[in-house]
């Protein structure tokens, strides 16, 4: 059963966060005429919001930091929104709607957002703070790879997902003497997105790149010098790798502290419900920060759509509730396209359809269930992708034409159509006329 709401508009509304999420909100606020009054935001880093996903590019030297930013600090006046950054919000009094920042700033709210993203993941092993290990989440973190790079030496990656090796990727890129190498706990690269073929196709285009990949890596402690840095990886099978650095991209954990600190029900992070409204009525959260029906967020297709909820409530509109949905992940890495939803494992009860093209380097893989696609993975020509999803989505029975399912939307009208031609050319038999 859908649920929907209409709240009064909001006088001052506080953002704690200036991530994209952030950003996304305040831009969808100030277009609507029943926006709130006031909006203020304040962001831990001295820049204005910028586009993250971009950090890979930025730090492989294809484009200017820039070509990052989404609005420069003369929007936010236009649009009566201020501006606060290179402020930290330490303290949050939910009973007198209050915050303090590091700088001793104190605030009033009649609404607030957490909006404080996540940082990495660090791996529970010896050594994990060592100097010279690194995450990639930021700008800051951009910069310091982009130093290491430029210094050459060895550089071990941990992580074999998305963000691993766009990093691992732009150190090659940027470093013309630096030796890179990719540690992944899982036996293929990006497990939760494609099968054992996609992956090995993936691994074998990266080594031909220069980077040297480790899959089934367990990672067992960092070893470093008199001074503190380290210098090299040990695994969990004895193996020892060099590495002047050490860069941290296996997942996030979510900035949740300061909801905890505030007394808010959180779990792994800040609990909310479909408008996300956490436990306190007068404090939203929202992105990677917030928890919904057990569920944490790193993708931007499901934060855009909190936005959509969130910014309907706070201007007092009539919103259906957020649900979750199911998401398509599309990927560049390396100049390799790929594509993927639905589960990357084949069951019993599957019908897989699969198709690989050598030469051209072309992948396709189906999971169908009673005529019904329920998963796709696509690599290098990923053309097709968005409308198998499409037809996920709209549960559309393709059996009959499960022949051309691998060669896409234009075959499978052709065939379609042909079969509407033949369906029409068929005599039909008078109906006997009961009395």
């Amino acid at each position: 059963m859908e649920t929907t709401s209409r709240c009064s508009p909001t006088s001052h509304l506080v953002i704690i966060g200036n991530g994209m999420a952030s950003h996304r909100l305040i831009e969808a606020l100030v277009k609507q005429p029943a926006r709130p009054q006031h909006i203020t935001v304040i962001g831990a880093e001295t820049t204005p919001a910028y586009n993250r996903i971009l950090l890979s590019p930025l730090l492989a030297g294809e484009m200017q930091q820039d070509a990052l930013t989404l609005r420069d600090a003369h929007w936010y006046a236009e649009q009566s929104v201020t501006l606060i950054l290179g402020e930290k919000v330490e303290a949050l009094d939910g009973s007198h709607q209050t915050l303090t920042t590091n700088t001793g700033r104190a605030l009033d709210y009649d609404h607030l957002v957490i909006a404080t993203g996540s940082r990495p993941a660090l791996p529970d092993v010896p050594g994990i703070e060592l100097e010279g290990v690194h995450g990639f989440r930021d700008l800051q973190d951009a910069d310091a790879l982009k130093a290491i790079a430029q210094r050459g030496d060895n550089a071990v990656v941990i992580g074999g997902g998305l963000l691993g090796l766009e990093a691992a990727e732009g150190l090659r890129k940027r470093g013309d003497d630096i030796k890179v190498s990719v540690l992944q706990r899982s036996e293929r690269l990006m497990n939760r997105q494609l099968d054992a073929t996609a992956a090995h196709l993936l691994k074998d285009s990266l080594t031909q790149r220069g980077l040297n990949i480790i899959t089934g890596a367990q990672l067992a402690r960092l070893e470093s010098d008199a001074q503190g840095r380290v210098t090299k990886v040990h695994l969990a099978d004895g193996r020892q790798l060099d590495a002047s650095s050490v860069i941290v991209a296996a997942g996030i954990t979510p900035n949740a502290e300061l909801g905890h600190q505030a007394g808010l029900t959180t779990q792994r992070a800040i609990v909310v419900d479909e408008f996300l409204t956490t436990s306190d009525p007068a404090i939203s959260a929202l992105g990677e920060c917030c928890q919904f029906e057990g569920t944490t967020f790193g993708l931007v297709e499901p934060i855009w759509r909190q936005v959509e909820v969130l910014a309907a409530k706070l201007c007092g509109t009539l919103t259906h509730g957020y649900a979750d949905a199911p998401s398509a992940t599309k990927l560049k890495i390396s100049d390799v396209a790929l594509y993927a939803f639905g589960p990357t494992e084949a069951s019993d009860e599957h019908d897989v359809l699969s198709y690989h093209d050598l030469e051209r380097g072309d992948y396709r893989r189906l999971l169908l269930r009673n005529g019904l696609i329920e998963g796709a993975v696509l690599y290098g020509d990923t053309s097709q992708g968005p409308w198998y999803f499409e037809q996920a989505l709209a549960g559309n029975n393709l059996q009959d034409c499960r022949q051309a399912l691998l060669f896409g939307a234009a075959d499978v009208e052709v065939l379609q159509a042909g079969m509407a031609d033949q369906q029409n050319d068929t005599p039909h038999l008078p109906t006997e006329e009961v009395a």
